[in-house]
């Protein structure tokens, strides 16, 4: 089993910065391909970006591309998600995800990741 929990969500204004992290417990961290979803309300889940276990890939959906950056501290089995230049369609609950078996087809596929946060709401406002 591998735990996650989020923090960092918040309430901030568009154009603003924020960053979400996900402390991982549980099994081997370095071990998961760690990636990030969100939801909006009334929307499906929706990929954000992962990042492979040695931290050497990242993958971002194009909506985020530009102004997200994942990245990971294996020796702190933490996975950061930092939010730049955030806009009110950014609004979601953001969940952390781990998955030992997620290929490069599979990235953005919910089912590849077997572990899942709780979740923290990021509210921007316009």
């Amino acid at each position: 089993q591998v735990q996650l929990v989020e923090s960092g969500g918040g309430l901030v204004q568009a154009g603003d910065s924020l960053k979400l992290s996900c402390a991982a417990s549980g099994r081997t961290f370095s071990n998961y391909n760690m990636a990030w979803f969100r939801q909006a309300p009334g929307m499906e889940l929706e990929f954000v970006g992962a990042i492979s276990w040695s931290g050497g890939r990242t993958y971002y959906a194009d909506p985020v591309k530009g102004r997200f950056t994942i990245s990971r501290d294996n020796a702190k089995t933490t996975v950061y998600l930092q939010m730049g230049s955030l806009k009110p369609e950014d609004t979601a609950v953001y969940y952390c995800v781990a998955g030992s078996k997620v290929s490069i087809t599979t990235v953005t596929y919910t089912g590849a990741y077997e572990y899942w946060g709780q979740g923290t709401q990021v509210t921007v406002s316009s």
